[in-house]
């Protein structure tokens, strides 16, 4: 029995060492790891990754360099050199304008606008401008308000439909020359929607019923007008073959069709008194009309 109990104090304090050694490794794998996060946080102040479609903007204490960070990996100095990165892919960016035609119509237009921040620009738009909402906000749409209402003031409301696409790149040329001093790329432009009021709309309506009933009413009345040439050239032409037949209708035409058609047999005209035997001869020459008015 007191063998037992002087052997229970010496298990609890094995049990303490192995609990204190396990603590004492897990605290160096800790303080370990805790090293490596450290000199790998330092390592990477060191370099700057510019991934693809971006630009980094070089600064050293707050100030824009001259320098443009290409895609791929960069040495930097800590605290006193910073990047910033910009996108230069394709941004596409859609507002609705408002504006007036030549001919003080209301023009509501939604435009849908692709560009690009010019890579090799990237540290100047940065400097002047700031980051890609500020592009946006300060420069894209103020912008795109301007031109709507430059190019839509050169055409009346009529035009701005009938002559779109010419609409369209005036505004692509004008948005164009006035972005670019401000190191931004147009690359195409989009009038995605143009419409007018309610009461302009039914009045072009109302015009264009009018000009087919117009056009409907011409044609109507060209078609008589060459219904009846026709009807009188055919008259013409009928005419001209009746007098053309008598100029050919010849005595000696005539005795030749009847002999022709003769089937041997002369007629007989049976009268009163006798019964008379009729000469063709004399019948054809008492028929013709000059013969006739001699007699």
């Amino acid at each position: 029995m007191t063998k037992s109990l002087d052997s229970e104090p010496s298990s609890i304090a094995n049990s303490t060492r192995k609990i204190s050694k396990k603590s004492g490794r897990d605290a160096s794998i800790a303080i370990q790891v805790i090293l490596v996060l450290l000199c790998l946080a330092l390592i990477s102040s060191f370099i700057v990754i510019v991934r693809a479609g971006e630009r980094g903007v070089l600064m050293k204490f707050g100030a824009v360099q001259d320098s443009v960070l290409g895609e791929g990996i960069h040495f930097i100095v800590p605290i006193v050199e910073t990047v910033e990165k910009l996108s230069v892919r394709v941004q596409s960016q859609e507002i609705s304008a408002e504006a007036s035609s030549k001919d003080l119509q209301d023009v509501y237009a939604d435009v849908a606008l692709n560009w690009h921040v010019l890579p090799q620009e990237a540290n100047l738009i940065y400097q002047q401008i700031g980051n890609q909402q500020a592009v946006i906000d300060r420069i894209i749409n103020p912008a795109i308000e301007e031109v709507l209402k430059a190019v839509m003031a050169k055409y009346t409301a009529e035009e701005i439909i009938t002559k779109r696409g010419e609409v369209k790149t005036g505004v692509d040329q004008a948005l164009t020359e006035r972005l670019k001093p401000y190191h931004i790329a147009v690359d195409d432009l989009s009038l995605v929607h143009i419409h007018f009021t309610q009461r302009f709309s039914d009045a072009v309506e109302a015009k264009q019923v009018a000009e087919q009933e117009v056009k409907r009413a011409e044609f109507v009345a060209l078609k008589a007008v060459k219904e009846a040439e026709a009807r009188a050239n055919l008259a013409r032409g009928e005419a001209e073959a009746q007098r053309l037949l008598q100029q050919t209708l010849t005595p000696e035409l005539l005795q030749r069709q009847a002999i022709e058609k003769w089937n041997g047999s002369l007629p007989l005209v049976v009268g009163n008194e006798s019964s008379t035997v009729l000469d063709l001869k004399k019948l054809m020459k008492t028929s013709l009309p000059g013969n006739a008015a001699t007699k």
